[in-house]
């Protein structure tokens, strides 16, 4: 069974830092690719980050230069280290895996497994 568990949102003064964490279980990065989205109140879940299954990382424009995606393998866990933060970046932030990657240009629809959401609130 695929599980996600996502920690480490917070609260963080514009050009401030975040990072966040995802454990997972029940796959490994060789099976399904893995990443991140986030969902602002009233908007659409939208794509941030992924890697896929051989290693590619991927970014959106919103996340290119400012968020760096990682993997720990041994443990499990996917990070998104934020930096440079802006208010427009407060969101629920979603650990995702299954078709994430194809997902940040086709949509949230196409994600197989989400994790709960960790919000992040970024003041000006």
């Amino acid at each position: 069974e695929v599980q996600l568990q996502a920690f480490g949102g917070g609260m963080a003064q514009a050009g401030g830092s975040l990072r966040l964490s995802c454990a997972f279980s029940g796959f490994t990065l060789r099976d399904y690719g893995i990443g991140w989205f986030r969902q602002a109140a009233g908007k659409e879940r939208e794509g941030v980050s992924c890697i896929e299954s051989d290693g590619n990382k991927i970014y959106t424009d919103s996340a290119k230069g400012r968020f760096t995606i990682a993997i720990d393998n041994a443990k499990n866990m996917v990070y998104l280290e934020m930096n440079n933060l802006k208010p427009e970046d407060t969101a629920k932030y979603y650990c995702a895996a299954d078709g994430v990657c194809a997902a940040l240009t086709h949509g949230p629809w196409v994600v197989g497994s989400w994790g709960q959401g960790t919000q992040v609130t970024v003041s000006s």
